[in-house]
Order: C-alpha cells, then sequence, then structure tokens
C-alpha cells in the first residue's frame, strides 16, 4: 500500500501542487529539491506556498547521497527534478543533458537498490515535435516538418509532397516520437529510461506526457517558463507579450490542477503500468488567443501582443493532447476549461510582482543565431 511518496523538483510549480493534492488525500510527502536560481530566485528561499506538512530535503537529483537519503522509506516516487526550456536547452546543452538525463540515471540506480511500489516521471508533449496531421485525403502525415527554406520565407504552415496545407489533428500517444530540441531529446530520455529500468526490476511505472502546464505559482521572472507565465510578466510590466511567427500556432493549455489530479490518478490503478499518457486539456488554442485572453483577464486588453514575425530553433507549429487513453484507462477528466483556469490565474497575480527577463533571452538566442 502506498502511503508515503517522494516529488523530485517537489518545491517547483507543478511539485508544489502535486503536493497539495496528495496531502489533501492522505498520503505523507517529501520533496527533494535545490532550489535553483532562475525558478527560485539568487537566495534559493524556500517557497512560502510549499505546505509545511510536507518534509522538505534540500538536495540536487545529480547527487547520490541526497538521493538515498530522500528515498528511505518511501513507497512511491513522482520524478519532476527536470531543467526546463526548448529555447534554453539549444545553448545550455550540458547543463540540460547533466540534469535531466545523469540525474534521472542517479535515481534510477537507487531505486534499483530499493524499489518502490510505483514510479511517475514527467514527461513532455515536446517529445512528439510536430503533433499529428493529415493531408488533403486524409491519410497521417507522421513527422511532419518544416524546412528552412520555407521558414525563412516566413511560410509558418507545414505543407505535404503535393504542396497542400497539412492540416492538424489531436495527438494521440502512439505517434512516432520527433525529437527537435535539446529539451525534447532529453525529456524522451528520461521517459525512457525509467520505464526499461523500472521494468527490469518490477517497478510499477508510469509516462505522463504534460501538455502546457499553466497555474498559480509558477515563476513569473523565468524566460523560460510556460508562454502563459511570460506573457503574465510581460502584461504585468505593461509590456506586450512577444509571439514568434504569427501568432496562430496551436497548443493544449492544460490548468494545474487538471494536471495533478491526472497525477495521483496513476497511484491507484494497477493496469497503467508500462504505460505513457497525454496529460492535457484535450482543446486547442491559438498563441495568439490566449495572449489576447490573458491581456483581457488582467484588464489590459489595450496591450496588443508584438508578433515578432521570427522562428525559434526548436520550436513547432501545431501540437494538441488526444487524452482518449488517460479518460478511459486513468479515469482522468479535466475540469477547468482555459478562461476558468485564467481567472483563478489572474487573481493570483493580482498579489504578484514580477521582473521581466524575457528580452534577455530574445537576445540569448538572437545572438547564437537560434531565431530566423
Amino acid at each position: 500500500m502506498i502511503s508515503t511518496v517522494l516529488i523530485t523538483g517537489g518545491a517547483g510549480f507543478i511539485g508544489s501542487h502535486l503536493t497539495d493534492h496528495l496531502l489533501a488525500r492522505g498520503y505523507k510527502v517529501r520533496i527533494l529539491d535545490v532550489l535553483v536560481p532562475q525558478v527560485h530566485g539568487e537566495n534559493r528561499r524556500h517557497p512560502a506556498y510549499l505546505a509545511p506538512e510536507a518534509e522538505f530535503i534540500y538536495g540536487d537529483i545529480r547527487d547520490p547521497e541526497a538521493v538515498k537519503r530522500a528515498l528511505k522509506g518511501v513507497d512511491a516516487v513522482f520524478h519532476l527534478a527536470a531543467t526546463v526550456g526548448v529555447g534554453q536547452s539549444m545553448y545550455k546543452i550540458h547543463l540540460y543533458s547533466d540534469v535531466n538525463a545523469l540525474g534521472t540515471a542517479v535515481l534510477l540506480e537507487a531505486l534499483a537498490d530499493h524499489p518502490v511500489e510505483r514510479l511517475v516521471v514527467a514527461s513532455s508533449m515536446s517529445v512528439y515535435g510536430e503533433g499529428l496531421y493529415k493531408n488533403s485525403t486524409g491519410q497521417t502525415v507522421e513527422n511532419a516538418a518544416r524546412s528552412l527554406v520555407r521558414l525563412r520565407s516566413h511560410e509558418w504552415d507545414l505543407y505535404g509532397d503535393d504542396e497542400e496545407k497539412l492540416l492538424p489533428f489531436a495527438t494521440p500517444e502512439t505517434k512516432v516520437p520527433s525529437l527537435p530540441s535539446v529539451y525534447a531529446l532529453s525529456k524522451y530520455y528520461q521517459e525512457r529510461l525509467c520505464l526499461n529500468v523500472a521494468q527490469a526490476y518490477g517497478i510499477p511505472s508510469v509516462a505522463l506526457r504534460f501538455f502546457n502546464v499553466f497555474g498559480t505559482r509558477q515563476s513569473l521572472s523565468n524566460p523560460y517558463t510556460g508562454v502563459l507565465a511570460i506573457f503574465a510578466s510581460r502584461l504585468l510590466n505593461n509590456r506586450p507579450p512577444m509571439i514568434h511567427e504569427d501568432g496562430l500556432q496551436r497548443r493544449d493549455f492544460v490548468y494545474i490542477k487538471d494536471l495533478v489530479q491526472a497525477c495521483g490518478l496513476t497511484l491507484s490503478f494497477e493496469e497503467c503500468s508500462g504505460q505513457v499518457f497525454n496529460v492535457g486539456s484535450g482543446q486547442a488554442s491559438t498563441i495568439l488567443e490566449v495572449a489576447e485572453k490573458l491581456a483581457k483577464a488582467l484588464d489590459k486588453p489595450t496591450i496588443q501582443p508584438q508578433i515578432a514575425d521570427t522562428y525559434r530553433t526548436g520550436d513547432i507549429r501545431n501540437c494538441f493532447a488526444d487524452i482518449t487513453r488517460a479518460r478511459e484507462i486513468l479515469g482522468y477528466h479535466p475540469v477547468y476549461s482555459l478562461e476558468q483556469g485564467l481567472t483563478e490565474l489572474v487573481e493570483w497575480l493580482s498579489t504578484q510582482s514580477a521582473e521581466d527577463h524575457s528580452s534577455v533571452a530574445a537576445r540569448e538566442l538572437a545572438e547564437r543565431g537560434l531565431t530566423v
């Protein structure tokens, strides 16, 4: 029986909400987190939002001794610890490989010696690269991609061999992965390593491919975090959200409370072991639409998004979730619409201040030739 749960990276945005969710359901929670400055500030301050009932261990996922200490007496592990961000991963290659790959390897070596009853690893929709497409005759097109020639001509959509525009569809877990960034590659490595090693040692395991998660507690001063937090930081400083391409790219925005619902369900179903699940809202929104809705919700409708008309290396055009498998096997049912999630987010934002570092991130990418 699972009673004590370890969350690696548990002091962050997703981990702290998952902590609250599990505590409310009677689990004991332990957190392992190194409080990275990019998320928690240079002073690595213990977040005020972190539930005091959770046991906190300050430590790095790459430190075998810290990991062994954190695993002592736990029954299940949620492995959330990772460095996050598509753009930054393309120039901080060592950091992303070190934390995401080596950190996961350290955890799994410890689990090989002390198996648990359940291992859940946070994967990402980024492993799909472009989502699922169909051509004009209705045939599925796997691993559709955009050429640099078209991107340099500011042709943002995808085209088939017949030069007709491809149509995006909800992406199921069966789609063949395509890994357009170092971040995507590292998340796929985490996912596969966890599932493979867990199977070898008889540890029931699950991989959850998170789509675009948003909600309260997301770092507003981290320019490599989720797009809604970046937009919020810009708007709180009375600056327009900056949008790559034309803003019509489509994503799946899932509210944090729905996402942790899915996480919690993985502890209850034996039949989900060894499987991969999409965790999204099941709805698609354009980036431009989301920016405009957030500005309106913040009562800043006159601040219009700024369309950069540029491509960022590693970005994809469309990807939104088919959540049929999670519905049927886990019983996952998203409750929050985008608008409902934004209402809660804006209420929290009214109590926050934000340092906008998005221009610094944009300059880093441009100086390295990672924008077209």
